[in-house]
């Protein structure tokens, strides 16, 4: 079965609200065996959500509305839904009792337009809403299953929990989803689809989708089955080809972050790393400590910001600094050996580099970056020019760095 999902409220237009039910439908409907094919926002509009649902209601076999069952005026959702599939919206006496209860055992009044969460429209199906006061409803129109669904995102997930999602579920039966992800790192996104688009362009099933993130390029396969375990087998099909095509560009098969990769290596090596870092600021060491039980195997970071610190925490010879300059694979060589020697840890890193936007020339421009690695008395050393604003260099300097750690490792 195919499904979209509608959020509906003025809110989510503006710059500081996330439509995040969205993504828990998705989540949760997946799981079952049903595909969203569809999102959209829109405010709380009469018009535009009835044009909205009229179009849904003929593409999709489930439409899930969320938000406007509130009591306010800007409200619209069962208004709009009774005039798009003919039904009468009734007072519910037993949903107004309820709510009336609410309000008195918190001692307060409910006020009159509480009323309108009370009002159903007629022969739709009641979904309780134990946490709030409104409560959803399902409604059967023309081959189409129409929920509507509480705003507040606590609500909305009982309600779809406990009252949508067993006989969706029912409804999907004998359809079910497997999704595969890779997560490599080194690539564009282009040369990756290169090196792939031949082996997942022949196949419907599965679903290939190529995603940029930051610093990383994402691979999900989604292959459909008659089982969990036919799906699966759908997908590793296609799977197996493209790890081997990629190689040791892939970090993760799964949702494992790059700093989870090096920390596992690390910790099955019995290795232990300090990192001496300039022009990332210490977003090496944050990304590092984020992991639980980074300790086990991460001993130090230090930021090396001015070149005095370079030379009190690092031991970087002023002449080097004077000869070479900061930003060299000089320094980048002499901070990976500097804090190895410092801490006795098994791997040093050294990163130095010019983020920007300032303080770039011809023959350094902003984005080159110096990373080096310390181990068993052999340093390596890489040099990269990254584009974009100083956030973004900042972040794949930190990104190559691990990467080059992870290399190492393997």
């Amino acid at each position: 079965m195919n499904a979209e999902i509608i959020a509906i409220g003025s809110e989510l237009l503006t710059a500081t609200r996330v439509d995040t039910n969205s993504l828990y439908l998705t989540e949760q409907l997946n799981s079952i065996g049903i595909e969203v094919e569809l999102k959209t926002v829109v405010g709380d509009n009469e018009h535009r959500l009835e044009q909205l649902l009229r179009e849904a209601v003929k593409r999709s076999e489930i439409v899930i509305a969320t938000g406007g069952l509130g009591p306010t005026e800007d409200d619209v959702t069962k208004k709009v839904v009774s005039r798009v599939v003919k039904k009468q919206l009734v007072l519910e006496q037993r949903i107004l009792e309820r709510i009336q209860a609410r309000f008195h055992n918190r001692g307060l009044e409910m006020p009159a337009n509480n009323a309108r969460q009370a009002l159903v429209l007629l022969g739709s199906k009641i979904l309780e809403n134990p946490v709030g006061t409104a409560p959803g409803l399902w409604i059967e129109y023309e081959g189409c299953h129409i929920l509507l669904l509480p705003g507040p995102p606590r609500e909305l997930k009982v309600v779809f929990e406990e009252a949508c999602k067993p006989r969706l579920a029912e409804l999907s039966a004998g359809t079910r989803l497997f999704t595969q992800v890779f997560k490599a790192t080194g690539l564009t996104e282009s040369k990756l689809d290169e090196m792939i688009a031949p082996i997942y362009t022949p196949y419907k099933n599965p679903a290939t989708t190529i995603l940029a993130a930051a610093g990383e390029i994402h691979v999900h396969l989604t292959g459909k089955g008659k089982s969990e375990e036919e799906a699966r087998k759908v997908v590793t099909e296609v799977a197996d080809r493209i790890e081997f095509a990629l190689g040791d560009f892939v970090f993760s098969r799964g949702e494992e972050t790059l700093e989870q990769i090096v920390g596992y290596y690390l910790m099955m090596r019995q290795m232990t790393l300090a990192v001496a870092e300039s022009c990332t600021g210490g977003l090496v060491s944050q990304r590092l400590t984020s992991v639980p039980g980074s300790s086990n195997y991460f001993l130090c970071g230090v930021t090396c910001y001015s070149n005095a610190s370079k030379i009190e925490l690092a031991g970087i010879p002023p002449l080097l600094l004077e000869m070479s300059g900061a930003v060299s694979l000089e320094v980048a060589k002499g901070l990976a050996e500097g804090i190895r020697m410092k801490t006795g840890a098994t791997i040093g890193l050294g990163i130095t580099g010019i983020a920007g936007p300032s303080g770039g020339s011809v023959s350094k421009p902003v984005g080159l970056v110096h990373v080096a690695l310390a181990l068993d008395g052999v340093t390596e050393h890489q040099e990269h020019r990254f584009g974009g604003d100083r956030d973004r260099i900042r972040l794949w300097a930190s990104q190559a760095a691990l990467d080059m750690v992870r290399r190492k490792l393997i």
